[in-house]
């Protein structure tokens, strides 16, 4: 399989982030227990024009990572993995499994329960973390192995924003909302005109954002509608998308990311605080992110390829699938980043992140453990870099 050198890019750089994320979680939690726990956890607090530094990270920062993750999505629809419906299938139909399964495991646990709103935490799958993971094996992981987590990994994220979008949005103001949509609109009215030129959609991207900031909906629904918006054109080098989306790349994975880590991972550990992973929402994320992304993956690509559906890639078995669902268990960035939406009482929250992080080990460990005994020499070399400016 060739890959193309805008995939390669991105890989090599969520290898990178997935690294980093992993020194500022343990940075950021050794602090928040530290000597310096009251200023360094009160520094996350510092209130800006009535919201504090961590919540401007979680509706503004975070809104350039999901501006990244619709390019992405957006290339794999026209040009990559998701861009023939044959080959789509397996990641699409592997991201449902991973999505139902680990949402009905937490759901059988929490229903009825003060943390049944907790359902979407073990849905979503970190990509930097992931493939970070998979790239620590080198030249063993077959290219088509990378494309699928990848792959698996993106439809994973566009799930976790339909649930965000549906389920955890607060009162609705129609008069923002309004306006968010015709932005939208004349964002979509400029692309159909093919006006090619960024910094139209970037600054109604950012008036779309202030609107969705005041609509009740998650002000980072607006980074992928901006996505969607901005033309992809041939999707060549010279596109306004690839532009873009090669910009974002280093910046999102060395800076936006890492920081929403050093914030939102402060958790201090109080005495007993292993007590909160053995109740029912502890359980659930723990078990669902574990246990129910492997099986849920498994089992609905099983039944898709049964039912002919979809087809393995011809230089992967199941064990190479095994593997990857193992990894996809490693839920981090997007699962604390619901987690801060489904929850309001600092107890919950603590005690979420705290199973999201053991989860998240868990799962990378086990995945590279898995993959490391399955994957004993390195691959031929397939993944010849594709210049994309054809």
């Amino acid at each position: 399989m060739r890959l193309t050198k805008l995939f390669s890019d991105f890989f090599n750089s969520e290898k990178t982030s997935g690294i980093i994320l992993l020194c500022c979680t343990i940075l950021s939690m050794a602090l928040a227990n530290s000597s310096f726990s009251e200023t360094y956890v009160g520094f996350w607090e510092t209130k800006i024009n009535g919201h504090s530094l961590a919540h401007w990270i979680n509706d503004g920062l975070m809104a350039i990572f999901f501006l990244l993750i619709g390019l992405e999505l957006e290339r794999e629809i026209y040009k990559g993995e998701l861009s023939d419906i044959k080959s789509a299938m397996l990641p699409i139909v592997a991201a449902l499994g991973g999505v139902v399964v680990p949402a009905g495991i937490y759901l059988a646990l929490n229903w009825g329960t003060a943390t049944q709103g907790g359902a979407g935490i073990p849905m979503a799958t970190d990509i930097a973390f992931a493939i970070g993971m998979l790239a620590l094996l080198g030249s063993r992981v077959p290219a088509s192995l990378k494309v699928f987590l990848t792959a698996l990994a993106v439809i994973d994220d566009l799930c976790a924003i339909l649930v965000i979008a549906i389920f955890y949005t607060s009162d609705i103001s129609m008069g923002y909302l309004g306006g968010a949509a015709g932005i939208f609109a004349l964002m979509l009215v400029l692309n159909r005109l093919k006006v090619m030129a960024m910094w139209p959609y970037l600054i109604l991207g950012v008036g779309m954002w202030y609107c969705m900031l005041h609509s009740g909906i998650h002000a980072t629904l607006s980074g992928v509608l901006t996505a969607f918006a901005i033309p992809f054109g041939s999707g060549g080098k010279k596109s306004t998308s690839y532009i873009l989306q090669h910009a974002l790349h280093k910046p999102v994975a060395f800076i936006i990311v890492p920081v929403f880590a050093l914030a939102n991972t402060c958790i201090v550990f109080e005495p007993g605080w292993m007590d909160g992973m053995f109740t029912h929402a502890g359980i659930g994320i723990y078990a669902g992110l574990v246990a129910g992304k492997p099986i849920g993956i498994l089992l609905f690509s099983s039944l898709a390829v049964i039912a002919g559906l979809c087809a393995l890639p011809s230089d992967l078995k199941w064990k190479h699938i095994t593997g990857a669902s193992i990894l996809a268990g490693i839920g981090f960035t997007m699962s604390i980043f619901v987690t801060m939406l489904a929850f309001t009482d600092n107890a919950s929250i603590t005690l979420a992140k705290t199973a999201i992080i053991f989860a998240s080990l868990t799962a990378a460990i086990a995945g590279l453990i898995w993959l490391s005994v399955i994957l004993k020499q390195p691959q031929p070399r397939e993944d010849l870099i594709q210049d994309e400016d054809q």
